[in-house]
């Protein structure tokens, strides 16, 4: 499909003209879920791009679930109200700390919540506190200000958060750095993941903090550097990402998990292929690909692994046949989730730990 030019300037020499230019400006908004502010007109002389919170806020579908959740939280488990403050900003977030824990942590996953979400309904349409549960992790749930973001959006698509010191990355890095250092985990056993705008975060703090985060999970998401503006942010998820350039070489590897539906209209599949090929081209000179396929809570799935010439896996793709943008394997209780298909939490869990659930 081509996109329209939003930004270049037309002349609308009469009414028949500029009621197509508007239908047209509207319809082509609608197909990506992006419409105008209530209040909002298109001008005669230029047909106007949403805002920028306006177009990001319909990053995820809506369902209505988001404003109205419930989460039961177990005898002798917590679940915590914190802000964290640093120069970069401040934003509060939950810490989910399980009953089990009184065992031993055995390590601490951030979990980025996507646009209208709130850490809430994400921990409980992920059911990540279940597992956490079993396998005595901390969770940390970040919530984006509806002051940086007015639809809950993590600002992905801003060049002033996509560096290392700056903006979200700073505050996020600095939220998982202070809880893991509280419970005493070091980086091979801190973890984060995201859905949506989530996951493009989550992705970019792979990249910038390396030095905090051992592995990404990335569920419907975009690479990093895929948009530096509300331009760029409108054709990276239509399909037509940004070249982020080469990332300064590393001394540690970031793998990756990434999941992505193969019917997701609100954010294209190649996103999720990018993620993945990055992934692969930062962390190994040579790798060895193995794909198999199968099926899952009816949904076939194609699962390609990479892995270094010692066979270690260091990133693996998940594409979900028929899946739309939903978190695969979720609860119905919480929003942008799909029962259907493997278990992305489950499956990100033991991608993380390097094992079967039972060596956890």
């Amino acid at each position: 499909m081509k996109l329209f030019n939003v930004g270049a300037m037309r002349q609308a020499t009469d009414g028949a003209r500029l009621s197509a230019t508007k239908d047209l400006v509207q319809r082509t908004l609608a197909q990506h879920g992006l419409v105008p502010q209530s209040g909002q007109t298109i001008k005669q002389e230029m047909p106007v791009l949403p805002s920028l919170n306006s177009m990001l806020g319909q990053f995820t579908c809506r369902t209505g679930n988001a404003d109205v959740v419930q989460l039961t939280v177990p005898e002798g488990a917590q679940f915590r109200r914190d802000t964290f403050t640093c120069p970069a900003g401040s934003r509060t977030y939950r810490t989910y700390i399980p009953a089990s824990s009184v065992m031993g942590v055995t390590g601490v996953i951030m979990m980025l919540h996507g646009c209208t979400q709130t850490p809430e309904d994400f921990a409980i349409g992920t059911g990540m506190n279940a597992l956490a549960e079993q396998h005595r992790f901390i969770v940390i749930y970040p919530a984006q200000s509806r002051g940086e973001n007015a639809q809950s959006c993590w600002n992905w698509f801003s060049r002033g958060d996509q560096r290392r010191g700056k903006g979200e990355p700073s505050i996020l890095a600095g939220i998982a750095s202070l809880v893991a250092e509280e419970h005493g985990v070091f980086r091979d056993k801190t973890f984060v993941a995201g859905l949506s705008a989530g996951a493009a975060m989550a992705v970019i703090l792979g990249e910038t903090y390396d030095d905090v985060f051992a592995a990404v999970g990335a569920h419907s998401g975009l690479p990093m550097g895929a948009a530096k503006d509300v331009a760029s942010a409108f054709a990276a998820m239509a399909g037509t990402a940004l070249d982020p350039g080469p990332r300064p070489v590393s001394a540690v590897t970031t793998r990756t998990i990434v999941f992505h539906g193969t019917a997701d209209a609100t954010v294209h599949p190649s996103n999720g292929e990018a993620i993945a090929r990055r992934a692969v081209d930062l962390n190994a000179r040579q790798s060895i690909e193995t794909e198999c396929n199968g099926d899952a809570a009816g949904r076939r799935f194609t699962r390609v692994i990479s892995s270094d010439l010692k066979r270690n896996p260091i990133v693996e793709h998940w594409a979900i046949e028929g899946q739309g943008h939903a978190w695969s394997g979720g609860h119905a209780a919480g929003s942008y989730t799909d029962a259907r298909g493997p278990d992305a939490s489950a499956e990100m869990i033991r991608f993380f730990y390097k094992s079967n659930d039972e060596d956890l």
